[in-house]
Parts: C-alpha cells; structure tokens; sequence
C-alpha cells in the first residue's frame, strides 16, 4: 500500500444539509492503523465537525460499528491494510436513523432487544445462586452465543430488517434462544409467544448475513433456527428438550 490513503466519508447533518454527501480526506498511512484511527485523524487535525461514536477501542462495546467497504465491521478491530486498497469507504450502519455523519440512533435496535425480554427471570423455586458447570449439556447449548455486545452489525447487515421495520432482528433473537435455552429462567414460554410470529423467528430467511458480520463470531441464525425448532415442538405438544 502506499503511505496515504483516501478516505471518503459518509456526510450528513441534519440541521443544514439537503442530502447526504460523501466527503474525501487525503491521510497519512500510520502504522498500525486502524479505520478508528482514521477518523480520529480527521476529526483532530482535518475537520473538527466529523462526527461518530466510539467508548472502549478494543472491540468489546460495540458502539464503533460502520458499514466500511461494503461491509459492517468494528472500526476499532478493522486494520486499513487488511482491507487491502488504498480508498477506505466508511458509512453508517444500515438500518438505523442517522443522527450525523457516522453516528446513527440506535433506539430501534434496542427496542427490539427490549421487547424480547432480555433479562434473566429465575424460577420461583431457585432461592440460591446457581452453578452452572461449563461442560454441562445446558451450557453447551448456548455458549457460543453468550458473547454478544449489541453493536448492532448483524441488524444492518440483515436484509429482512431492511424490508421490515418490525422485524426483531438478529440479535434480539439470540439473545431470547440463549434465555429459553437456560432451564433456571422461568419466562420460557412467555419468550417463544414473543418470538413465534411472522416478525420473529419466521421472518429469517437463513441468509447468513448476520453471521458473515458479528465481530464476536457468533452464529444468530443457529439461535434462530432452535427457536423455530422449539415452537414446532411445541405446536406438537413435544418436549422440546428431549429433541436438541
């Protein structure tokens, strides 16, 4: 690669722009580089009024998330030089209202995190903290998919959120398998009413968008299709946990 890169940037303020507009930035190619560092750069020595939103810098909020040469990724774990070009696009995530430049609102996304439930409501019989031993069936079933950070880059990269506002999406659907899987929880079946509609689990079409993006390497259409697993079982009258 060479020693700049041309950075263009997704532009838009709602208070004084028509239509959004792509901004282009020469930069210097530091060592190291990150697409985070690329607009911190611009922001401290560019153009002052780039806006976006980061916290932790090492991948574990989430809140750094953009859709970056054609793909939603974190800008903080995304190296310039693994994208291999020297033009470097950075837009909002999709799917989300735009509050400026690159920074989006994400209440949708958490509204539909929220309408699953997503808290842990124990049975009325636990009265003592429960040991969950890691090599138990219980947690077999759902430890890979524990690692969600809500950063929103499954619910843009999903097509079915994009032609359906009311779709829960992804993460919200993962996060409602892990709790109906976990057998301390008491609010199982209230989870599958929830989830068991056409804005739910039967809106995935198993495209696998959700997959190629999570930076955490979670599988959301595997929790998805245990779901739909556990509601036929249902409809049957089947023990469910005897079939997975």
């Amino acid at each position: 690669m060479s020693a700049t890169i041309t950075a263009r940037i997704f532009r838009f303020d709602p208070d004084k722009d028509k239509e959004p507009y792509l901004d282009e930035f020469e930069i210097p190619l530091l060592k190291n580089m990150a697409i985070l560092d690329v607009a911190f750069y611009i922001q401290n020595y560019v153009d002052q009024t780039l806006a976006f939103r980061c916290s932790c810098r090492i991948g574990m909020c989430g809140s750094c998330a953009m859709y970056i040469n054609g793909k939603t990724r974190l800008a903080c774990r995304t190296q310039v030089t693994s994208l291999d070009t020297d033009i470097v696009t950075m837009m909002p995530i999709p799917n989300l209202p735009i509050i400026r430049d690159l920074a989006v609102d994400m209440e949708p996304f958490f509204a539909k995190y929220k309408a699953i439930k997503p808290y842990y409501m124990p049975k009325e019989s636990i009265t003592e903290p429960v040991i969950v031993d890691p090599e138990s069936k219980e947690r077999g079933l759902i430890d890979e998919m524990l690692e969600c950070i809500t950063c929103g880059a499954c619910y843009g990269a999903c097509t079915m959120v994009s032609t359906n506002k009311d779709y829960l999406g992804p993460a919200a659907l993962n996060r409602a398998y892990c709790l109906v899987a976990d057998n301390r929880d008491s609010a199982g079946e209230e989870r599958l009413k929830l989830v068991d509609n056409a804005n739910g689990i039967w809106r995935c079409h198993s495209q696998f968008n959700c997959t190629e993006v999570c930076p955490k390497n979670i599988v959301p259409t595997h929790s998805i299709q245990q779901l739909k697993k556990r509601c036929v079982f249902k409809l049957f009258g089947k023990n469910q946990e005897d079939n997975l």
